[in-house]
This record gives C-alpha cells, structure tokens and sequence, in this order.
C-alpha cells in the first residue's frame, strides 16, 4: 500500500513539475554565447536574448517561460566584420560583438521572408497589434465603462500585422525549486532578458511557438463544455433541488451548478467593513446551516445527479475568528489568537497557503466540491511582494494545488492575470451591464483573447445588472440572442446579481422564446463531441475554440474587419445576432471567406465563399456556417456529459467531400496528454453519384474506455437516395425511424443510417447510392421555408379559424411530409413545390382577408 502511495504521490508531483521548471534549461547545442550576451535559439521563429555584465544568466523558469529545453532548430552562426550573425530558417540576427547590453545601434533582427518583411530593433513601436484581452468586464457597458468616460483596454497580445513579437521578461518573477515551485524574485542588477518572436503573417505557428515555451493550454474536463446554472442568490438546499428537478422536468441538460457566495454565512455584508476594509463575511469559509443544513449530503445529491458543483470565494481578508476553521488554522500557523483578530490573508507566503489547502478547501473538496470559482477584486498586487499580481498568483497557486493533491483534471474558474495565465484555463468576465452593447462586445472580446492563449473566457450569459438607467425588465430576445451566443462560446453559463427581476431560468419563457432558449442548450448537447474534440486541438495545437477569422485567413482584409465574426473550431464560422430584430426579422451582413462553400445551418442554404451578404433569422434561427463537406461528430439527446454516452452521431454536412478526427478520453482523467483515443471519419463522393463514408478503426486507449459504441450517420442536405448499404448488407427505409432501417427527414433534406453497436476496432462502410437520372438543388434554403410555410399556415388559423385551405397552399405546406412518405415520387413531390410555391400569394388573397392576406405573404416573405 505505502508502494501505490508513494508511486501516486510522484505521478502528481511530475505532472505538477512539468507545469513549471520541467524544463527550464535550454539544450547546450542551441545556445550561442558571445561574451557577456547570450542568444537562446528555442524555435526557427523565436529567440532569447541576454545581457549580463557579469556574463552571469539565469535558467530558472519565469512566471511567462517555463520551457526552454526544446528540439534545437536548423541554424547557422559566424562572426563577419565584428557582427555575430545567427541565422534560422526563417531569422536573421546581427549582433556587434563587445558593444554591451542590447540597443538600436547593436542588434536587429530581419524576417527571410520577403513578402512579409521586417527589419526590428530595439525600441520599434508596434502598429498594428491584434490585441489580447483584459482583466474584467466589471461595469462595462460594451467596452464602455459606466461612467461614461472609460473605454476598455485589451492588453497587446502575441500577435500583430507588423509579424513580430517582443517582450521584456528581465523583471518577471521566477520560480524557484521547491516541490511546490514557488514565487522567487530576481537578483538585483542591471540585466536584460528579452524573447523575440518574428512570423510574419504564421499567427497559427507563433501561437504554438509560445506554447512550447509558455505552457499547454490544459484541457477542461469534459463536463466544463456542458451548460452552467449559475445566480447570485441566496439559494438553499431545497431551492437547489427543486431547480435541478425543474430542469429534469423540462427534459434540459444541466452539468454545472454554481453556488454563489450565499453558500457561507453573510449577515454582516450589508454595511460593515472588517479591520481589513472590506464589507464583513464578504470573506467566508463557514456553511450556512440555516440554508445547508448539511453540506456533504446537499453535496453527495448533486454528484448522484452527475452534477459538478462549484463555491465562490473571495478570500481577502483571511480567516475570521467567527469562522469554523479559525481555531485549526491558527494552530498549525502558531497564530496568535490573543484580541480575536482575522488571520490575514498572504498568498505569497507558502505555509499559509499551504494551511488554507489542507485545514479548509481540501475536506471541502472531499465533501464533494468539484472546482473553486475565485473572485478577486480587491488590492491588484501582494502586500509582501512588490509587484506580484494576486489575480496571476492566485491563478498559479489554486491551478497547481489542484494538480498536485486530485487524482481527477484540475480546472479553476477565475480572472485573467496577465501573460502566463492560459495555463490556468477558464476565466469569468465579471459583472457587465444588461445591454444589446456587452452582447455585440463579448465575441470580439472572446475571440480576441485566443491572441494571448486565453481560450476559455466565460461570461455572464444575458448580463449581469441592469445599466443604471434602462428598464428593469429583462428583454427576451436579447436574452434569446445572448443564449445563442453563449452555445457556441467556450464556456456555457448563466449567471446574474441578486435581483428578482432577473429569473433566466429557460420555463419562465414561452412561445419563440422558449423554444430558441431551450433549443440553445440543446444544441450545444448535440455538438458537444465537436466542441471537445476542438478542446483537445486547442491542447495539441494552441488554437482556441474561438478565435479571430484571420488565423485561418491571415491575407484576407475582410478576416480583420469582420470582428464580430469568429470561427468556432475547424469547421464552424459563427456571426453572432447582436442587434435587435426589424419587423420580426434580425439582418446580418456575413463575410463567407474564400476557399470554401459555406453550409447555412439554420436554413439550408449552401452559399459561395469569397463574399459578404446579407442574410436574414428570425427569433430561433442563427448564423452558423458549416464548411463544404464537413463532418461533425455529435450526440443524441442527454442528460449531461459526465458520462460517455456510448453512443455518437456522425454528421456529414453537403458540398464537398470531407473528414474529422473525433477525439475522446475518460472525460476527467489526469493523464490525458497519453491516455486517449481517435477515430478518422471519411466522407467522399464516388463516381455514379455515390457517396461513401467510412468510420476507421479506433487508435488509441485510456483507462475506461468502452470497447463497443453506436453510431448513426446523419447526412444533411441530401436528396433522397435509392439505396444504402451499411457494411455490404442492404438496410431497408422506414418512415418511423428505428435503430435497424434508414429514414428520411423532408424538414431538414437529411439521411439518417443507424449502425448496430459495434466494436470500435473494427472499420465501418456506409455506402449511398442517388438517383443517376434525376437530380435537385435540395441547398437552396428550402428548409427555412418549409419552416416559415408551415409557421405562416398553422398561424393563419388563429386569425381564420373558419379558413379552408386550397390544394395549392396544402400540398405545398405538407411538402416535407410527403418527401418522407413518399420516398419513390421525391423529385415529382419537388418539382410541384418548385412549381406552384410563387402562387401562393394569389390563392390566399381569394380566401381570406386582405389584412390576413398581406400578414400571411409577409411572413412568407413572397411579394
């Protein structure tokens, strides 16, 4: 037993060290040192540059760079004419031997590649930075601050048209070699120790550069891409329990509940100030009896739920003498408790930090506790450190504990702190305004952090307060929109201040608007194995889930001009709905990058790349943009993704032949970085108008990992085939969909194939055979229609419940149905739509009013 102790114990410490001074010692071979300078060649596009007068350079690892012990690049070096010149593949520095610490007048560095090219010095000014992000959106108004006069500052980040980066790291902190590195100042001195990034127009190689010195972006264990509950409110046991009965009512998937900072004890919040001078019990580590009467069982429920749960804290004024762990942590800090005075708080002394983890948060956490949501918003720096962000340290510190003491993924919900900190995952964006402003703010804001690696920000989802002077009433179709946006942002999670205006929960809504919230959440369900999957690139390859349309198309002008816009992984463009609707309509002008065809989710539509248009939503449709051919591994139905499902669908998206690679693992496990599995879908058109796709055979193993899954293929924007094989054998049509026969959906032109549960080492065939003589534009955005004509028709009977309708209007509206039942007469059912839809118009005109007339071809939007 001491044996798997002691192997555990050094598992958790060498991942914990690999975070910090794993590998802070660069290889010998790719060091060139030239007298009291010393160049550092880390990658063909990044250089470390030193000055010492003592000839003296430092190789612990900063709080930015932890990793410099890399595979060495192609370089060349020579002296000529007293200049030392190093050139990589991509750089060439000049240095002038002897002439001292680093200027303009010593040192420059040039891009080979002329067609972006630069020649930097010290002290060159950027001008086109792309920005990074901020610490908080607290009391902004878009990027506004409340008083009117302050508009937010996003930080520079890693990236910039000028295709450089550079960034003075002589005065960053330093970790030292303790089993729990910790935070170590420099040595005094006049020094200098520089990195310089030079790219061009490479975003995608620069961010994986400094990934490789900076740190992995770590994964999220697979629960945090679910949806969040989370409100400032004084919720009880029983409150608590009756919300998530609620969303198990309304058949709504739930991963995450948030319990805000009414979990401790408040009475003294309103008015009194402790001797630290912050509001009293705003700092608090004592349950609240009254509303938990016992905390481990209120928190046992929750987990045989397969529900994770998060506490607030803001621990600035350390630990009260009131406080249930006063006395044990006073006793193991040899604290004096003469005068009943708070413990302060000190984040950068160890033993008390240490003494916080063991006497408070740790029984917490094998209470149940899943994750700390941290909520710094006092003093910016430590008070025994000169200089130490609490937000960065505190970032480290919580991440790293965790990492060292839970045999589960850590995951830590906080602020952004500064350059370093996308290795401390997912950050809230604080306490914004209720406004149509933050919405359109929040994407560019999202997007823009993956500049700085900072790929995890979660918002408020419909806001946090109302703005000072507009209604107390919360809008429903901002709040739609904001739901929508927030299904396909990083973090998924609600959240407002107390106030009782503010109920989000989706079955306070009726009608549209109901029916777009809960969609919402149900859509981020669905293509939760994409969005993880996407996670996991996000790991390998340092590209946010969110990110800015220029990565992928860094020569386009229109990919820096269009910021709203982003792509959401590989395969989805977003352009978010950030104004409100006109006449029931919300008109969106969509930059559609050249390259490929962009498939109109909502709508049916496939649309030429390489132009900007105008395209038109209503209420419970979005703006998502599915490339050409993609494939998009998705779930049926569930109740949460705690759990593997065992079941996947595989959707295949028109336009172009495609393929993914769906990533998995066991969802909280540690060693993911070894421990998981891929499978390779292909989908290609063969000759004979057959499409084929193919699911590989499964590579890969983690602890868990089920042997057997089931899944179901699902082509959209499909005509309807004559044939389908699965694995050889021919696989009969059903008009009521079943786990052993094909079927076809007319609402939405897609296939469905479900596969007998199989073992995943196995490859799998589907073969798909269309019409030869017969062919059909299905892509044509006949799926918005047929929406909007069945809307308008059941509609039109509230106003006319006497009407009948003519043959023209019924067999037009029934179209999707007659598709499915119909399988033989698909292209006939067809043609008569194409046909006879434009006289529609002169056919309701004869049966009804003129005003229910004109309302019913608006709706159809038909002239």
């Amino acid at each position: 037993m001491k044996k798997i102790l002691f192997l555990l114990f050094v598992i958790l410490q060498s991942y914990s060290f690999s975070q910090t001074n794993g590998s802070a010692v660069a290889a010998a071979n790719a060091i060139v040192k030239e007298g009291n300078v010393r160049f550092t060649i880390l990658t063909p596009r990044m250089i470390r540059m030193e000055w010492s007068p003592s000839g003296a350079f430092t190789d612990d690892a900063s709080f930015v760079f932890i990793n410099r012990k890399l595979q060495v690049p192609r370089f060349t070096q020579k002296n000529k004419n007293g200049w030392l010149i190093i050139q990589t593949d991509e750089l060439e520095l000049q240095y002038r031997t002897g002439s001292g610490k680093f200027t303009d007048q010593n040192l420059t560095i040039k891009n080979l590649d002329t067609a972006h090219a630069f020649n930097w010095v010290p002290g060159m000014v950027q001008t086109g930075n792309l920005k990074g992000t901020a610490r908080t959106l607290d009391g902004y108004d878009g990027d506004m601050h409340a008083d009117g006069k302050t508009r937010l500052q996003l930080e520079d980040g890693l990236l910039s048209t000028d295709g450089w980066f550079f960034t003075d790291d002589s005065k960053s902190f330093l970790f030292d070699h303790s089993d729990w590195p910790w935070v170590k100042q420099r040595t005094e001195g006049e020094h200098q120790d520089w990195y310089f990034m030079g790219y061009g127009k490479q975003y995608k190689k620069a961010l994986y550069d400094f990934t490789q010195v900076a740190g992995k972006v770590p994964l999220p264990p697979r629960y945090a891409f679910g949806y969040w509950w989370s409100r400032y409110w004084s919720y009880s046991d029983n409150e608590v329990r009756n919300l998530v009965d609620n969303f198990e009512k309304y058949n709504l998937p739930l991963d995450v509940v948030v319990v805000d900072m009414d979990w401790h004890y408040t009475d003294s919040l309103r008015g009194r100030r402790d001797e630290f001078g912050e509001s009293k019990q705003w700092t608090g580590w004592t349950w609240n009896n009254r509303l938990f009467p016992d905390p481990q069982h209120f928190l046992q429920w929750l987990h045989a739920k397969d529900l994770k749960t998060t506490l607030n804290l803001h621990p600035a004024s350390g630990i009260a003498p009131y406080e249930a762990p006063y006395a044990a942590f006073a006793k193991k800090m040899h604290f004096d408790t003469t005068g009943h005075k708070n413990i302060p708080y000190a984040a950068s002394d160890k033993k008390y930090m240490e003494t916080l983890f063991d006497v408070v948060l740790h029984p917490m956490e094998k209470q149940g506790v899943s994750f700390w949501w941290l909520d710094w918003q006092q003093w910016l720096n430590d008070k025994k450190i000169k200089g130490l962000s609490n937000t960065w340290w505190l970032n480290y510190v919580f991440f790293t504990d965790k990492e060292r003491n839970s045999t589960e993924r850590p995951m830590l919900y906080h602020r952004w702190g500064g350059l370093g900190n996308h290795r401390y995952q997912i950050g809230f964006s604080g306490d914004s305004f209720i406004s149509w402003n933050t919405l359109a703010f929040q994407p560019y804001f999202t997007s823009c952090a993956s500049n700085v690696l900072y790929s995890y920000w979660s918002h408020d989802i419909g806001g946090h307060m109302f703005s000072p002077n507009a209604e107390k009433v919360l809008n429903p179709e901002l709040y739609v929109r904001w739901m929508q946006f927030g299904a396909l942002s990083p973090i998924f999670r609600t959240h407002s201040t107390k106030n009782a205006e503010l109920n989000k929960e989706i079955w306070n809504f009726r009608g549209e608007n109901y029916n777009a919230l809960s969609n919402a959440i149900r859509f981020r369900y669905q293509i939760a194995p994409y969005i993880y999957t996407m996670a996991r690139k996000n790991y390998d390859s340092a590209l946010a889930l969110c990110r800015p349309l220029y990565y992928d198309y860094p020569e386009a002008k229109d990919a820096y001009q269009h910021t709203t816009q982003y792509m959401f992984g590989d395969q989805l463009l977003v352009a978010p709905i950030v104004a409100p609707m006109v006449n029931g309509v919300s008109k969106v002008n969509v930059w559609l990058p050249e390259g490929n065809n962009w498939y109109e989710w909502n709508t049916g539509t496939l649309l030429k790349g390489g132009q900007t248009t105008e395209r038109s939503f209503t209420l419970e449709e979005y703006p998502v943009y599915v490339k050409a051919g993609a494939v998009i591994p998705m779930y049926p139905p569930v109740k949460n993704l705690d759990k593997d499902p065992g079941k996947m669908i595989i959707g295949v998206f028109p336009g172009a032949n495609g393929s993914a690679v769906v990533y998995e693992d066991g969802g909280s496990n540690k060693n993911y970085a070894k421990e998981f599995a891929t499978t390779k879908v292909n989908s290609t058109h063969e000759a004979g108008r057959v499409q084929k796709i193919t699911i590989m055979p499964r590579k890969g193993n983690y602890p868990g990992m089920p042997q057997n899954r089931t899944y179901t293929i699902q082509i959209f924007g499909a005509e309807m085939p004559q044939l389908v094989k699965v694995n050889g054998v021919i696989v009969k049509y059903t008009t009521i969909p079943n786990q052993k026969e094909w079927n076809y959906d007319g609402s939405t032109f897609s296939v469905t194939i479900p596969l007998a549960t199989a073992n995943c080492a196995l490859q799998q065939e589907v073969l798909v055979y269309y019409s030869k003589k017969d062919s059909v534009d299905v892509n044509n955005g006949l799926v918005k229609t047929f929406r909007q004509l069945t809307k308008a028709t059941t509609a039109l009977k509230f106003r006319d419940a006497g009407i009948i309708l003519p043959e023209i209007i019924g067999n037009c509206e029934e179209t999707n149905l007659r598709l499915q039942y119909y399988p033989a007469k698909f292209y006939e059912t067809l043609q008569y739509f194409n046909t006879n839809y434009a006289g529609i118009p002169e056919a309701i005109r004869k049966l009804t009013s003129s005003a229910n007339a004109s309302w019913y071809i608006d709706y159809l939007k038909l002239k």
